[in-house]
C-alpha cells in the first residue's frame, strides 16, 4: 500500500512545498516561464472574439490588455487568497478557451454585453459551487478527475501542433520553416530538461521559448509592429462594453460553467498529485473553484472572457516540478503589468507562434500524463476500465465526428462537439450509478497535521 492508502503523510522536498519560496534569481526567471507558456492561450480568445464583434485595431488592443491584467489579478487571488477563497496552490488564471464554443455564436447574435452579462452569473454561479464543493466532493473520484484532466491534455495536443506549424489561417501554415523552428524548440526544451540540473532543469521551457524567439528574430520572423503601436502606460477601464443579461446567454454560458469548474478540479489534482506528491485538500479544491467564480465574474465587469485555471501551466509544474506558490505570484505580478504597460505585452506577442507550438507539444502532453497519474490512484479493475472506456469514447469520438453534433438542436450541438462535456457527464453518472464504487477518506480542509510534514531539502 502507498502512503497515502495508509493515510501517512509523505515527505516532501522544497520543490514540492507550495509555501516555500525560491531564491529571486531563481523565481523570478520561472515567473517569466509560466507568462511565456500561457502568453499565447490568455490573448487569443480576446483576439477571436474582438474579430466576431468587428472590433477596430484600437478595441482589439484594449481587449488584450484588459485580459492581461484580470489574468493577473485572477493569478494572485489564486496563490495569495482572500479568505476562503483561492487555492494558494501554483495556480495560473487565464481566458479560458472552453467557454468559446458559447460565447462566439453568443457574441455574433447578441452581441459582446449579453455575454459579459451572462459570465457574471456564471461566475456568481460557480463560486456557489465552491462554497459547497466539500459535500459533493465524493462525486469526484480518481477516475472522474483523471478522465477529465487526460481528456484536457488530449484536447490540448492539436491546438499545440497548430500553433506549430504556424497558427490556423496563417499564409505559411506547416512550412518548413515554421515546422523546423517548433522542431528545434521542442529539441532544446528536451534536452535542457534531460541533461541539465537544478535551476537550468526546471526552467527548460524557458530555455526553449528564449532559444526558439532568439532563431525566429535571426531568422526574420518576428514582426515588432505591435510594440510600436502599443502604448506606454494604460489603466484598464471597466464596464467599457456595459453588460446585458439575455437568458439563453446566461444558460449557455452556466453549462460551461459547470465543465469548467470540473476541469479546475482536475487541473487542481494534476497540480497536487504530480508535484506535491498528495491528494488536493478540500479546501484547496474549493477555494481553487470559488476563485474561478470570482475571476469569471471580475472579468465580466473588465470587459474580457471568463477566467480559468490552465491546463498549460499545470503540465509546465508536471514538467519542471517546481511547485511553489510564490513563483506564480511572481508571474501574475508580471501579467498585471503587461496589462497597466502595454508595449510589455506587446513584446511577448511578438513571438511567432511556432516557437509556442514546440513548447506545447511537451506541456499538453505532460498534462494527459499527469490525468494518467490520476487515474492510477484507483483500482483499476473491470467497473474503472468500462467508466475510461464510455467516457474516452465520447470525448474524443464526437469532436472527430462532427455530424452528429451538427444534428442536434441549439446549445446541446455545442455541448457534445466539445467532446469533454459528454465525457464528463458520462464519468460522472457511471461512477455514480455502477454498484462497487470505493469509498474515499476525506482529506479535512483545516488539517494541522501540515506542520507534520517532512521537509527535506533536495540532494
Amino acid at each position: 500500500m502507498s502512503q497515502l492508502e495508509q493515510g501517512q503523510r509523505p515527505s516532501r522536498t522544497i520543490n514540492q512545498d507550495p509555501d516555500a519560496m525560491p531564491p529571486l534569481g531563481k523565481a523570478i526567471p520561472l515567473g517569466i516561464q509560466h507568462i511565456m507558456a500561457m502568453f499565447a492561450g490568455n490573448v487569443t480568445p480576446p483576439i477571436i472574439i474582438a474579430g466576431v464583434i468587428g472590433a477596430t485595431t484600437g478595441e482589439q488592443i484594449f481587449l488584450i490588455q484588459v485580459a492581461l491584467f484580470v489574468a493577473g489579478i485572477a493569478t494572485l487571488v489564486q496563490t495569495i487568497g482572500m479568505g476562503p477563497i483561492g487555492a494558494r496552490l501554483p495556480i495560473v488564471q487565464g481566458t479560458s478557451f472552453g467557454f468559446l464554443p458559447v460565447a462566439l455564436p453568443l457574441a455574433g447574435t447578441f452581441g459582446l454585453p449579453a455575454v459579459l452579462g451572462a459570465s457574471l452569473v456564471a461566475g456568481m454561479l460557480q463560486v456557489g459551487l465552491g462554497a459547497f464543493l466539500k459535500k459533493i466532493r465524493h462525486w469526484f473520484s480518481p477516475v472522474v478527475t483523471g478522465i477529465v484532466v487526460l481528456l484536457i491534455g488530449i484536447t490540448l495536443m492539436p491546438v499545440g501542433l497548430n500553433y506549430a506549424a504556424g497558427g490556423v489561417g496563417a499564409e505559411d501554415f506547416a512550412s518548413p520553416t515554421n515546422l523546423g523552428l517548433a522542431f528545434f524548440v521542442l529539441v532544446v526544451t528536451v534536452g535542457v530538461h534531460q541533461f541539465g540540473r537544478g535551476f537550468l532543469k526546471a526552467a527548460s521551457i524557458l530555455v526553449g521559448l528564449a532559444s526558439g524567439y532568439l532563431l525566429a528574430i535571426l531568422l526574420g520572423m518576428v514582426d515588432f509592429s505591435s510594440v510600436a503601436d502599443a502604448a506606454w502606460f494604460s489603466i484598464p477601464r471597466p464596464l467599457q462594453y456595459g453588460l446585458e443579461f439575455q437568458l439563453t446567454a446566461i444558460i449557455g454560458m452556466t453549462l460551461i460553467m459547470f465543465v469548467v469548474g470540473l476541469e479546475t478540479i482536475g487541473n487542481i489534482s494534476a497540480i497536487t498529485i504530480g508535484g506535491a506528491g498528495r491528494q488536493a485538500k478540500d479546501r484547496e479544491l474549493s477555494g481553487g473553484v470559488m476563485a474561478d467564480g470570482v475571476a469569471t465574474s471580475f472579468a465580466a465587469i473588465f470587459n474580457t472572457l471568463p477566467n480559468t485555471a490552465y491546463a498549460q501551466n499545470v503540465g509546465l509544474i508536471t514538467l519542471t516540478g517546481v511547485v511553489s506558490r510564490h513563483v506564480v505570484t511572481i508571474g501574475g505580478i508580471l501579467l498585471i503589468c503587461m496589462g497597466l504597460f502595454p508595449k510589455l505585452g506587446g513584446l511577448v506577442a511578438a513571438m511567432p507562434h511556432a516557437v509556442l507550438g514546440g513548447a506545447g507539444v511537451v506541456m499538453f502532453g505532460m498534462i494527459a500524463s499527469a490525468g494518467l497519474k490520476i487515474i492510477q490512484e484507483c483500482e483499476l479493475n473491470q467497473r474503472a476500465m468500462l467508466i475510461i472506456a464510455v467516457s474516452l469514447s465520447l470525448g474524443i469520438g464526437l469532436p472527430a465526428v462532427e455530424a452528429i453534433s451538427e444534428t442536434m438542436p441549439g446549445q446541446a450541438g455545442l455541448l457534445l462537439k466539445s467532446g469533454l462535456v459528454p465525457a464528463a457527464v458520462a464519468a460522472l453518472l457511471l461512477d455514480a450509478i455502477l454498484p462497487g464504487k470505493p469509498t474515499r477518506e476525506p482529506i479535512e480542509a483545516d488539517e494541522t497535521a501540515a506542520a507534520a510534514d517532512t521537509v527535506t531539502p533536495k540532494q
